[in-house]
């Protein structure tokens, strides 16, 4: 399809072909949409996705070449191939990002679009499975709505060249090179449509419709399912970070979560009064556990009124009291609320009386935002107005059809069936956004009632732009077993490097027994926590959660308070008190990433390219990440001591491979020892032990021991430095739980480590909020064979106090 004309827009490049139209705008010298298609016009339908506008200020040229149109920003070259379009990237230098095949690589195919219609008749089909209620319509017929199209995107990838991201799915793939992936929603799979290569690019498809991804014998491309044209948009880095903040331009910020969500968060399926609750938080203080919040899961409503947004008064007779009781043992409530509600209770009777509900006539719909305030008006009313402080907004892909049967269906059915119920019900087009509205209807409603409490949701599906809803996902109904838990890791890292920072899992699992006649309740320790080899991947599952965005356990089948893990003295509870202890005590550092996040776009949970790029060994190492700039983290992820069925493992070496990325040297963060960088070790791993690596040059804050976030705010601070070169590190505080920041209400103190002086800087603090700490006390130690005890503050420290000016201090 030769280019016919082209002309230069106040916006960007339009070129005609003999096939279609396409447009390039750019909306920063690194970020390019391209929309193609072959009717008369674009597309005027706003994206559901992308909030920002094309920057007016960006210059762009154009050039023309025998062979190609060159199109050109300050950081990003594209050069259309006359006969055939294919695009080539390269930066600014020339180097080569990537390109389409030679015979052109966007591919537009007609179909038509078909929609539900619902008769008046239509029955709806009341089951409940574990996954909750199911409303499914009969005598549905299908009509064509439109014409659209099958979109088709391909690439020639390089040779060494690795690709992250698409979301979180249970597969356990990091490096999507050699594979493909089913972009759909479901109960572990949370769909976000970007790409990010280690070549420093990435790839935001604007479709939220079906999408496939392949790099395999089919091809190397992205296919859609329904669209009105390809619409995507080409990023710049070259570093990830640089490729995240564009994404987050495009989408929108993740704003501040508060301090007490960094904490520990109790859970289980389930608490079933207002009694327990609070006797539970009780529980942990009494035991000088520290704990933030505790979450009431699914069946608070009364009897069989599935989805009522309001708390059963026989089992929770005083809402207000059981807030006022948490709140006063420094603890907060999380409250499990669904999109679906069973006909017959009040907030069903006012959804079904406007029109508000899906085909199904259970299942709110999150497209129209009359039913989003609808669906807020009864959450505030019932649970948010008596003090209830974050949503679990479960199920929030409410379409599946696969959750039963003693067979788990081969992928490509799993597909099928799964989409045709989303479409029973939704627009082909927009089947994977569902959880996008529904956040924004949660957050928008929070924010309009209030400033001082900040929105909280934790929901199991996601996609690109749900993160300016203050959302965090996870990875769903989990099954407890080694493998599992492994695949665990590389999920949550190609989630957070599409621009989602938040992301975590039911720690030991959701499932832990076996019933053979349901394929995922496929768990291997039937006797739950009397099962020595389910406490050993407990504490395992555990040690990785300290080192998640949200710390959080969750499961059925058995208990998960730390106190039914044994008892003092004995060594699987006093694992798990250590790495409690050993969160809470990274609070500082941790609470600085969060504010990172908000402030300059960052990411806390980072695969290893994000710092370590140009090192190719470390493409696919899918069981270690960093955390924030500092840590190394090594999950432990097979047994060493105990198989099912308390069967001792006999021979087993208690060690673990570590990989530790070159261009940095590293600290042991358990013994202080310090290692070369570029090689691998075999790392000491005995059950106590997740090993643990700080790259030199790390500042790391860390607190007192402490029982909740907000606990001893004036107790000095250790600053523990591991040199070998220079570092930085900005320390973030804030009010923890409002909107101020919003306004500027917080600080920061940037702090410097200069090696050849061991000279560490605090300059200027910058800025305050209400309550702030003016003078501060901080301790320094300087990590080179200091060994770390969570339990125990370090004796051999430098101490000096901190006033907000400038301070050097010489160690």
């Amino acid at each position: 399809m030769p280019i016919l004309t082209y002309q230069l827009q106040p916006d960007g490049l339009l070129v005609q072909s003999d096939r279609g139209r396409l447009i390039l705008t750019p909306y920063s010298s690194g970020a390019i949409r391209v929309r193609y298609t072959e009717r008369s016009e674009f597309s005027n339908k706003p994206s559901l996705m992308i909030v920002a506008q094309p920057d007016e200020h960006v210059c762009f040229d154009v050039q023309e070449s025998e062979a190609s149109l060159l199109f050109s920003t300050d950081n990003l070259t594209i050069a259309i191939n006359r006969q055939t379009l294919a695009f080539t990237y390269r930066d600014a230098t020339g180097y080569l990002l990537t390109r389409e095949p030679r015979r052109g690589g966007k591919t537009l195919e007609p179909v038509d679009v078909t929609v539900s219609v619902f008769d008046e008749a239509a029955i709806s089909e009341d089951s409940e499975n574990v996954d909750g209620v199911r409303m499914r319509a009969g005598n549905v017929h299908k009509v064509v709505d439109r014409q659209a199209y099958h979109t088709r995107l391909e690439f020639e990838w390089a040779d060494g060249e690795a690709l992250y991201g698409l979301g979180s799915h249970e597969e356990g793939m990091l490096n999507l090179r050699g594979q493909h992936q089913y972009l759909y929603q479901q109960n572990m799979k949370a769909v976000v449509p970007v790409l990010v290569s280690t070549r420093g690019y990435g790839v935001l498809l604007d479709s939220c419709s079906l999408m496939t991804f392949h790099d395999d014998d089919s091809g190397s491309y992205l296919w859609t399912d329904v669209d009105d044209e390809l619409d995507y948009y080409f990023i710049y880095g070259p570093e990830f970070d640089q490729i995240v903040h564009q994404l987050r331009l495009l989408t929108g910020s993740a704003p501040m979560l508060p301090k007490w969500a960094f904490g520990y968060i109790q859970s289980k399926e389930r608490y079933v009064s207002q009694a327990e609750l609070i006797e539970t938080v009780r529980e942990y203080r009494t035991c000088g556990l520290p704990l933030d919040c505790i979450v009431q899961d699914w069946k608070s409503w009364t009897g069989d009124l599935w989805g009522q947004k309001s708390l059963d008064p026989e089992r929770y007779p005083d809402p207000r009291q059981l807030m006022n009781d948490l709140h006063a043992l420094h603890a907060r409530l999380m409250l499990s609320i669904w999109p679906t509600m069973q006909p017959g209770g009040a907030n069903w009777s006012e959804m079904h009386s406007q029109g508000f509900l899906l085909g199904n006539q259970a299942t709110y719909d999150a497209f129209n935002p009359a039913a989003r305030a609808c669906y807020w008006k009864q959450a505030n009313e019932g649970l948010f107005s008596y003090g209830v402080d974050a949503w679990w907004c479960d199920c929030t892909e409410p379409f599946e059809a696969d959750w039963h049967g003693a067979l788990k269906p081969e992928p490509e059915e799993r597909m099928r069936i799964n989409a045709e119920e989303a479409k029973r019900y939704l627009d082909p087009e927009t089947i994977n956004a569902y959880s996008l509205l529904h956040s924004e209807g949660i957050y928008k409603g929070q924010r309009a009632v209030t400033r001082s409490k900040r929105v909280v949701n934790l929901t199991r599906s996601a996609y690109a732009g749900q993160q300016r809803y203050s959302t965090i996902t996870w990875s769903g109904d989990l099954a407890a077993n080694w493998e599992t838990l492994r695949q665990q890791i590389p999920a949550g890292l190609n989630f957070c490097v599409t621009g989602l920072p938040y992301w975590t899992l039911d720690i030991g699992a959701f499932f832990v027994k076996r019933k053979p006649e349901l394929w995922f309740w496929c768990g291997d320790y039937d006797q739950g926590i009397e099962d020595l080899g389910y406490r050993e991947l407990y504490v395992r599952w555990f040690q990785y959660g300290a080192f998640l965005p949200m710390f959080r356990a969750h499961g059925t089948d058995t208990p998960r308070e730390i106190w039914c893990f044994g008892n003092p003295g004995e060594p699987v509870y006093d694992i798990l008190v250590r790495y409690l202890h050993l969160r809470y005590r990274l609070m500082p550092y941790i609470y600085s990433l969060a504010g990172q996040v908000t402030h300059q776009e960052y990411t806390m949970m980072r695969l290893l390219p994000f710092d370590f790029r140009h090192d190719p060994n470390a493409y696919d190492i899918d069981d270690e990440y960093m955390f924030g700039p500092a840590f190394l983290v090594c999950p432990v992820t097979k047994p060493m001591y105990f198989a099912p069925n308390s069967t001792p493992l006999e021979g087993v070496e208690k060690t673990r491979p570590v990989y530790l990325p070159s261009g940095s040297n590293w600290y042991d963060f358990w013994t202080g020892k310090r290692y070369t960088g570029g090689q691998t070790i075999l790392a000491d791993a005995p059950l106590e032990i997740m090993p643990l690596y700080v790259r030199s040059g790390s500042i790391v804050p860390i607190g007192p021991t402490i029982q909740f976030t907000s606990d001893q705010p004036d107790a000095p601070v250790e600053l523990w430095v591991y040199p070998g070169r220079d570092g930085v590190f900005t320390l973030y505080d804030d009010e923890g739980d409002n909107y101020n920041y919003e306004r500027g209400s917080f600080a920061t103190i940037h702090m410097t480590w200069q090696d050849s002086t061991r000279q560490l800087t605090l300059d200027d603090r910058q800025g305050s909020y209400p309550g702030m700490q003016v003078s501060k006390a901080f301790r320094v130690v300087i990590a080179d064979g200091k060994s770390f005890d969570p339990r125990a503050e370090e004796t051999q420290a430098r101490e000096f106090f901190y006033d907000g000016k400038r301070i050097v201090v010489d160690l």
